[in-house]
């Protein structure tokens, strides 16, 4: 009897353990030759096509039209008649493998001691395993740039694939940016609870602008170092000042996280005076001085719009104008979700905020596909569906802006067709079942 029972147990161990997330493994490298047909495509640069046909070879866009003949015999072939086809969606700015349970210490790993640490790499702690890249796979984001954080220069990010073993094969474009934290202008917090933080929190005796203009001068003393320990005659190795080799020969950027209009004036200083390539992360203010922006070829990143505007002041609703601003005005800008909450799921989903207000639909989708892509500095690999780009689609149900008919029902990285399961969809599964919902 206990033989049975033991056999029975493991059998339905063995049963939980097959549905389990980390069957969810990455796919083989694609070869050959494989269609996509019939679909809406959406290019990601503006241009629509209907009952469109792309093929696929190896892993690259190789062919797109209306008129393209597949040949008969032993090819996969996906009909997606009534579908949408859309490039893979990109997180810009995230802490997706560094972070997974904020409030266990072993479970984050995205911060050092220190206030300039330029040789941090992020890609060196990524946890492709992570429970929280599936549940993106399966709202369309493909592609994530992971960045560290500190006090001021948090260290060298990476732009990843959400479909790999480990960090190494995650890397999609490895130490492509700089992290540069700037501390806030504002002598006190502002917004509903500024009055009650004063009231409850002694305020500092010393000025706290005075105290963040002296980092913020620090740190330019920091990048003044650099770039004479580079131009000179090194006998010593110095870790950090090599780290911030890219930023001179711009390889790298330096993408600076800040909202005011104070603290984006300090960041242009940086383009005259280093000529570094800057993207502006966070940049809830742009909308004040977006031809100054323009002017200075400086990216943003718009890390969350459903939220309070910076000032009282301003508009209730201006985080959702924001891009629509920046559209207006020129500026090269992306769309970011950095609720804790979310983790990036709902990033389509802010992009169809902005399409709500003052964005067209396509307008939209670039800012979450090849605006991000420019940003980024992947635009040659992916971002769009054109020919000679990666093979990063997502296929939709419907519009994948709108929360009610996105479900994606397909998804291919460098032309590997990825699972689409996660965590979530396992526990809806699950209680559908204690329940008698099924």
């Amino acid at each position: 009897m206990k033989k049975i029972i033991f056999i029975f147990s493991t059998i339905l161990l063995l049963s939980v353990v097959a549905t389990a997330q980390e069957t969810v493994y990455p796919a083989k490298e694609q070869k050959g030759i494989f269609y996509i047909k019939n679909g809406t495509l959406h290019i990601g640069n503006g241009t629509v096509m209907e009952n469109a046909t792309i093929k696929i070879n190896n892993g690259k866009i190789e062919e797109i039209g209306t008129q393209i003949n597949i040949p008969s015999g032993d090819i996969t072939v996906y009909d997606l008649k009534g579908k949408h086809i859309y490039p893979g969606l990109i997180l810009p700015a995230s802490n997706l493998g560094l972070q997974e349970i904020s409030g266990i210490r072993s479970m984050s790993d995205f911060n050092e001691i220190g206030e300039t640490n330029a040789s941090i790499r992020a890609i060196a702690a990524y946890n492709a395993d992570s429970k929280i890249t599936n549940t993106l796979r399966s709202n369309g984001i493909l592609l994530a740039h992971i960045a560290p954080a500190g006090s001021l220069v948090g260290g060298q990010s990476s732009v990843v694939q959400l479909d790999a073993w480990n960090g190494e094969d995650a890397a999609y474009q490895a130490d492509m940016g700089m992290q540069f934290y700037m501390p806030s202008l504002l002598a006190r917090p502002g917004g509903r609870f500024a009055a009650l933080f004063a009231a409850f929190f002694p305020q500092p005796t010393t000025d706290p602008v005075k105290a963040a203009i002296e980092k913020i001068e620090g740190v330019k003393q920091f990048f003044r170092e650099a770039k004479a320990y580079i131009a000179g005659d090194q006998k010593e190795i110095n870790l950090k000042f090599e780290a911030t080799k890219g930023l001179f020969t711009k390889k790298q950027k330096l993408f600076i996280h800040c909202t005011q209009v104070k603290q984006m004036l300090l960041a242009i200083d940086f383009v005259k005076e280093f000529g570094f390539d800057i993207v502006l992360v966070g940049a809830g203010d742009s909308w004040k001085i977006a031809d100054l922006i323009k002017q200075n070829n400086i990216a943003v990143i718009i890390s969350q719009m459903h939220d309070l505007p910076t000032l009282d002041d301003d508009d209730i609703d201006q985080p959702y104008k924001t891009p629509a601003a920046l559209q207006k005005a020129g500026v090269l800008y992306c769309i970011n979700d950095d609720d804790p909450q979310n983790r990036g799921r709902n990033l389509a989903f802010n992009a169809g905020t902005a399409a709500a207000y003052g964005l067209s639909k396509e307008e939209a989708l670039s800012a979450i596909t090849l605006n991000t892509a420019k940003v980024l500095g992947i635009a040659d690999r992916t971002g769009s569906i054109e020919v000679g780009k990666d093979a990063n689609i997502i296929v939709s149900e419907g519009d994948v802006l709108d929360m009610h008919t996105s479900i994606i029902v397909h998804a291919f990285i460098q032309g590997r067709k990825i699972k689409l399961d996660d965590k979530h969809k396992q526990l809806f599964e699950r209680y559908k079942e204690k329940y008698g919902l099924k």
